[in-house]
């Protein structure tokens, strides 16, 4: 048979049509965001669920082991309001992939005081505005669906109290000045847990704090709100002795690992 003038001959024709249907991989090819892997793209983003929360967004669940968690602290700001920090576990936030694929772990949190979403934290800081509040903190995926286990989204609720920031109780002068008393906490590290269990350790204001850390590697503990640091070396028990001066509650955690070792509540 003879080919027309000017067609392509049949082997570039083939050739042509196989590199179009698999790609340089050999494979079809999927497009997904750019700085994103193939298989981030492509790995399990959970199961898109036809329920809505309040404000609309479809829920996307995940299992209860590799669902991201939050937790939710507030502490007065000194010119009014609330500064609302975030301890997320699974989870990181990711503001540059904001509208992209849904990937598990990754995404940002929204806050929802009163029940009206007021605004986005693409980080662990937030602030909200005086007044007594209800606040929820909701994460959701990239693609601003709900990261939700069970079909409930996954948040944290704590109520604000009203009272100002700058409001201050003289204590009433009659009263002799509480005396300062003494308390140890011991602590070991091993690993990625914390005996004892981390909890909250109620105290009173003046009273002496002694914190004893023991960890298997080398590390920092640093106590929220008072600014303190203590080094940790492998297997070497150090101590760190603090007077609550300051009223809140205050986180006590490693820098490297990011471990809550405790929550001091003082009152």
């Amino acid at each position: 048979m003879t080919r027309p003038r000017g067609a392509p001959p049949l082997l570039t024709l083939v050739l042509a049509a196989a590199l179009t249907l698999t790609g340089c991989g050999g494979r079809a090819t999927t497009h997904h965001k750019p700085g994103t892997t193939h298989q981030e793209a492509t790995g399990d983003s959970g199961t898109l669920l036809p329920a809505k929360d309040e404000r609309g967004h479809r829920l996307r669940q995940l299992a209860a082991a590799d669902a991201p968690t939050v937790r939710a602290e507030a502490r007065p700001d000194p010119e009014g309001g609330w500064n609302v920090h975030l301890t997320v576990e699974r989870f990181r936030f990711t503001p540059d992939s904001t509208g992209g694929a849904a990937l598990p772990g990754r995404g940002h949190a929204r806050l929802l005081v009163d029940g009206r979403e007021t605004a986005r934290l693409y980080g662990p800081w937030g602030y909200v505005p005086p007044g007594a509040h209800t606040l929820t903190v909701r994460l959701h995926a990239d693609d601003h669906t709900v990261w939700a286990v069970g079909g409930t989204p996954v948040q944290t609720t704590l109520r604000l109290d009203g009272a100002p920031a700058t409001a201050a109780t003289p204590a009433p002068t009659s009263r002799p000045p509480a005396a300062t008393t003494d308390r140890t906490l011991t602590l070991t590290i091993t690993g990625k847990t914390v005996t004892p269990p981390p909890s909250r350790v109620e105290l009173t204001k003046g009273e002496r704090l002694t914190l004893r850390v023991t960890a298997d590697r080398a590390d920092t503990v640093h106590v929220h709100g008072y600014d303190r640091e203590l080094a940790l070396s492998p297997g070497i028990p150090a101590t760190l002795t603090l007077t609550a001066d300051r009223t809140g509650l205050f986180e006590v955690e490693t820098h490297e690992s990011g471990l809550v070792l405790t929550q001091l509540v003082v009152r």
